[in-house]
């Protein structure tokens, strides 16, 4: 069985059909961007990091390692992944939509690689 697609986009980027499934992972709906223009089929916060880690990290490139730690430990602990992962396996294309402005520091990265993992 083919493992299934999981991309990332941010929200601001224009939505595209071969986005497939889109998945809002952020815990805070994005500034500027509405419902309509953001296309998103379902907005999953419970992936999300905690409020008390994403303001801590406060996308600090320098607390990055830290960050990705913990996070991990978050979603290893977040009972809702097996039914994301069901989610996911059904859609088999899906793009995680973040808002973060840097791309090279977000969680959505982080969650991309431990659900492509859950889903293999």
């Amino acid at each position: 069985m083919k493992a299934p697609k999981i991309n990332i986009k941010r929200v601001y980027e224009d939505m595209q059909t071969a986005d497939g499934y889109r998945i809002l992972v952020d815990r805070l709906w994005p500034r500027g961007v509405s419902k309509e223009h953001a296309h998103i089929d379902l907005w999953e916060k419970r992936i999300a990091p905690s409020s008390p880690l994403r303001r801590w990290f406060s996308h600090d490139p320098l607390l990055w390692p830290d960050f990705k730690l913990k996070y991990l430990n978050e979603l290893k602990q977040n009972k809702c992944i097996p039914e994301i992962v069901d989610l996911i396996k059904m859609k088999k294309n899906v793009t995680l939509v973040y808002a973060a402005k840097d791309v090279e520091h977000t969680h959505a990265l982080v969650l991309q690689s431990f659900l492509q993992k859950q889903c293999s």
